[in-house]
């Protein structure tokens, strides 16, 4: 018996694609106060506090915030960091990650 050899010629799929962006969202409530949200979009997202004072008047009047948007692992490893120093300085600021809609 004769033995044949079979070669398949497969053309791997290269094509490289960002990975989907998650939006940040802070919400405004009655007990966090701004100089804590300030301090926290400086810390946690390397805002200058001029541009974070203005991030935390934005969540004020209109409720929140869209504060950063990132890939999903990171967004979600930003919003435990928040909510984890929040809670830890007895306030109840809310921080949602939700995919950004293309």
């Amino acid at each position: 018996m004769a033995n044949a050899e079979t070669k398949s010629k497969i053309k791997p799929n290269l094509a490289l694609r960002e990975p989907p962006l998650w939006k940040i969202i802070y919400f405004n409530d009655e007990k966090t106060t701004m100089e804590f949200v300030v301090e926290s979009l400086v810390e946690f997202f390397n805002y200058n506090v001029d541009t974070a004072s203005a991030i935390t008047v934005d969540i004020h009047e209109n409720g929140s915030a869209v504060v950063a948007v990132l890939p999903h692992e990171i967004a979600e490893q930003k919003g435990v960091e928040v909510t984890l120093d929040a809670r830890s300085k007895g306030y109840p600021l809310k921080v949602m990650v939700e995919a950004e809609s293309n």
